[in-house]
């Protein structure tokens, strides 16, 4: 347990050390400032009165006066602004977080290094189990550190207390999960960072176009309609997790986890793939 415990704090302090994951630190405190001191709800016995967004009025306090408008209530406010925030941390936040750490598995295998770690009383397997958990965990306290702060700041200025936010919370570092096995997967491979991050920003491009897969496979052959079927059921479903996110932030019920599961087996199946070729590599 020691040795697993150690290799997660090894990876936490490289990863720390980047300077892109400290300037997500600091953007996340940023938006985490300007949720706490530039919005302004004016509430009335449990009523959305009026909004200040930077000092300025972003409602009407009499709506308006036009009477065909819904009203904006406290749950609307709360659900736009936590979409927003999910939407950001599920795109940006994982593309940039994929950046900052496709090198370090790359670098783990360097010689000199590998070979260091390898001399000590730790397996393959668990070296590899204790980078990977390590980085999860590192972008799993950055992501609830936003969200997470997002949720408390929303819900304590409003009173509105929106539980299932915290599920898309999940989905966001389960998804960065997937996609790095596709990372670590190509360095084992190659030990190439530039391979790795292609892979997995084009595994991203190409779940766009599976994400029209109603649209496009009526327009493809009998050949190319099981092909891209089976395209469809092995890649990860990036885009369309996106929807999930979306549904669990605005408090909803999600109508098919099939996108997110079928993604964790992509997932699984990397990793799988991963720790096989790395057990036998000479290093």
């Amino acid at each position: 347990m020691r040795p697993l415990l150690g290799l997660v704090l090894i990876t936490f302090r490289e990863l720390w050390a980047r300077k892109i994951v400290l300037g997500l630190f600091i953007i996340s405190s940023l938006v985490l400032l300007a949720v706490t001191f530039a919005l302004n709800l004016n509430v009335v016995e449990g009523s959305l009165a009026g909004i200040r967004l930077f000092g300025q009025d972003a409602m009407p306090e009499n709506g308006g006066g036009n009477a065909e408008a819904s009203p904006l209530t406290l749950n609307r406010v709360v659900i736009a602004v936590e979409s927003v925030v999910a939407g950001v941390a599920y795109w940006i936040g994982i593309l940039l977080a994929l950046f900052a750490s496709a090198s370090l598995f790359p670098d783990l295998q360097s010689d000199g290094r590998v070979e260091l770690l390898l001399s000590k009383p730790v397996g393959r397997t668990q070296a590899l189990f204790g980078h990977v958990l390590g980085v999860w965990s590192a972008v799993g306290v950055l992501t609830l550190y936003l969200m997470g702060g997002v949720w408390i700041i929303m819900s304590l200025k409003t009173g509105v207390w929106n539980l299932r936010f915290l599920l898309s919370l999940l989905i966001v570092v389960g998804m960065f999960a997937v996609m790095y096995g596709a990372v670590t997967l190509m360095g084992v491979w190659t030990e190439s960072t530039a391979l790795g991050l292609i892979v997995s920003y084009g595994l991203i491009v190409v779940s766009m176009v599976l994400a029209a897969a109603d649209q496009i496979s009526p327009t493809l052959g009998p050949v190319g309609q099981p092909v891209f079927w089976g395209l469809y059921h092995t890649l990860p479903n990036f885009t369309e997790v996106t929807q999930i996110v979306s549904t669990l932030a605005k408090g909803n019920t999600v109508s098919s986890w099939y996108p997110f599961f079928s993604s964790l087996l992509f997932g699984g199946v990397a990793y799988g793939a991963t720790g096989y070729w790395f057990a036998r590599r000479d290093f």
